[in-house]
């Protein structure tokens, strides 16, 4: 909702008061709608149970819908930048945006803080990383409004070409964000460990079974907004086979309980008298 009014403010004074930053914006906060609809998408698809083609679930849904909005964002800035450089070569001389797209961009600085905020903190509670890339992309847009207040007096006082110049501004931005957002996406689908502390977390939570001895060679695998874990855990080699599994299942439902992001455990237990051969 709040991108949708941006939108439709943004063109609309950005037109009424000739602010080429301010229409740059407006293409800005569109793609904004346009991809919080896609993050939302990838979101549901992601949160979708496994399935007989699927059996870890759906959750890599979620990085591929980020590199649909980074698609997106590359799209904005090209379009940005193609409108900045018709109005720099024109032959008509550059006038000053009116004091309106001043207060149109104040008015975006509060509304960009209070969505970029909501998404992120949202993201961050439900471990989503397209709602969180969606939040990232968000931020970009308050330092857009402030560069558009900043070109704006500064045209007002005699440089109009500040206002051209901004816009050039919110698209390298957008480039920026653009760029973050991929390598981010790519180390989910590539199977970065989402955080260092996240094995610590794994190894701890197995200790707290009594019957484990040790654990070693823990696997972290992200699966968007969740993650699957493979570890070997070392136990007395005298145990019944029964035994040896009921401890397995223990630790699982202890990582389960302890490290929230963890949504699937393979467990391979190891006698710990002797030497675990990993094959």
């Amino acid at each position: 909702m709040g991108n949708t009014f941006l939108t439709i403010f943004n063109f609309s004074i950005g037109l009424i008061s000739g602010s080429s930053a301010l229409l740059a914006e407006s293409a800005h906060t569109l793609s904004d709608v346009l991809t919080s609809i896609i993050a939302f998408v990838g979101f549901k698809i992601g949160m979708k149970p496994a399935d007989k083609e699927h059996q870890y679930g759906h959750g890599r849904a979620e990085p591929l819908v980020g590199l649909v909005i980074v698609v997106f964002l590359v799209i904005v800035a090209y379009e940005i930048l193609n409108g900045v450089y018709i109005k720099i070569t024109s032959p008509a001389p550059i006038t000053p945006p009116e004091l309106i797209a001043a207060l149109m961009a104040f008015i975006g600085i509060f509304i960009n803080w209070s969505m970029t905020t909501y998404l992120i903190r949202a993201g961050e509670k439900i471990n989503s990383p397209a709602i969180i890339a969606d939040g990232q992309h968000q931020k970009v847009d308050i330092y857009s409004c402030i560069a558009i207040l900043g070109g704006v007096i500064g045209a007002q006082l005699g440089f109009p070409i500040l206002d051209p110049l901004i816009a050039i501004f919110i698209s390298l931005l957008v480039i920026k964000t653009a760029f973050e957002l991929a390598k981010d996406n790519v180390n989910v689908i590539m199977g970065k460990v989402p955080s260092e502390t996240i094995l610590d977390e794994v190894r701890s939570a197995t200790k707290k079974v009594d019957e484990v001895k040790g654990v070693h060679s823990i696997k972290i695998n992200p699966m968007g907004p969740y993650s699957s874990a493979e570890l070997h855990i070392e136990v007395d080699g005298e145990l019944k086979l029964k035994d040896a599994h009921k401890i397995a299942h223990n630790v699982e439902k202890q990582i389960f309980k302890d490290v929230s992001i963890i949504k699937m455990a393979i467990i391979h237990v190891c006698p710990f008298e002797e030497e675990c051969v990993i094959i």
